[in-house]
């Protein structure tokens, strides 16, 4: 297990390296803004298509004084974590779900008791500085590219670092985010995963990867989830993602 030391803040900056960097030449294509690629990349989507089992926990989830994420994120999301608990992969009967589809000024994140069916926060949540502006598009696990990673994660441990108390991530899935930990991809608290921030520029504060919190709210969810629940990150426009998991074909 490596040390906190060996991180350079726990912001997705991983390891500090020697970077070269090369130039290619660039094609004069004509660059879609966040928003055009966003309306791109909604796609319809049929209820009828949906497991029975699932509509059902989805329709009876408690939303109290929040919102219900989208039936999409929450369908790939409720089939990733039942084959991650029946594999015995997780242990806390808690899924997360981030979807990336949404505006960074939108409360993107939810933590929900499964076996309560409760959702129990809901929050914004930062993607990273080269994934997009407002909307996040542009997805990677490769490091040092400050970009955010898609799929299915199982929390670890706590430590205390740049950030204040953080939470390790371990990708579970080859090739797609299980770069995650080298990287430094940590749940932290940031102060410029501020709502009202997100609103006044019309979009959220960028981290270097990481899924950051609002200062507010960061401790009582990392607490609530730490130590092998489920963390899910999605996004309905990555094709490439979606037929790839293994966890969701």
């Amino acid at each position: 297990m490596k040390s906190s030391n060996d991180y350079l803040d726990g912001n997705g900056g991983g390891k500090k390296k020697v970077v070269t960097n090369k130039t290619t030449p660039k094609k004069n294509t004509p660059k879609k803004t966040s928003k055009e690629i966003a309306a791109v990349t909604k796609k319809e989507f049929k209820i009828e298509g949906v497991n029975k089992a699932i509509l059902s926990k989805y329709f009876d989830l408690e939303e109290k004084n929040f919102e219900k994420p989208q039936l999409q994120s929450f369908e790939s999301a409720f089939k990733g974590y039942f084959k991650l608990k029946s594999e015995g992969k997780i242990n806390k009967e808690i899924l997360t779900i981030i979807d990336f589809t949404q505006s960074s000024t939108e409360k993107r994140m939810w933590v929900i008791d499964m076996k309560k069916n409760e959702i129990i926060f809901q929050t914004v949540v930062s993607h990273g500085r080269n994934s997009g502006k407002e909307f996040a598009n542009d997805f990677s696990n490769t490091p040092e590219t400050f970009k955010s990673s898609l799929g299915f994660y199982k929390t670890a441990e706590t430590y205390m670092g740049a950030n204040g108390l953080s939470l390790r991530l371990d990708g579970l899935e080859t090739g797609i985010n299980d770069n995650a930990r080298s990287r430094a991809i940590v749940i932290h608290g940031a102060d410029y995963a501020d709502e009202n921030l997100g609103q006044r520029q019309g979009y959220l504060g960028r981290s270097l990867g990481c899924p950051a919190l609002p200062l507010k709210n960061h401790k009582e969810i990392i607490e609530f989830i730490k130590e092998e629940s489920c963390l899910f990150i999605y996004h309905d426009g990555s094709n490439d993602y979606l037929n790839k998991s293994k966890l969701l074909n």
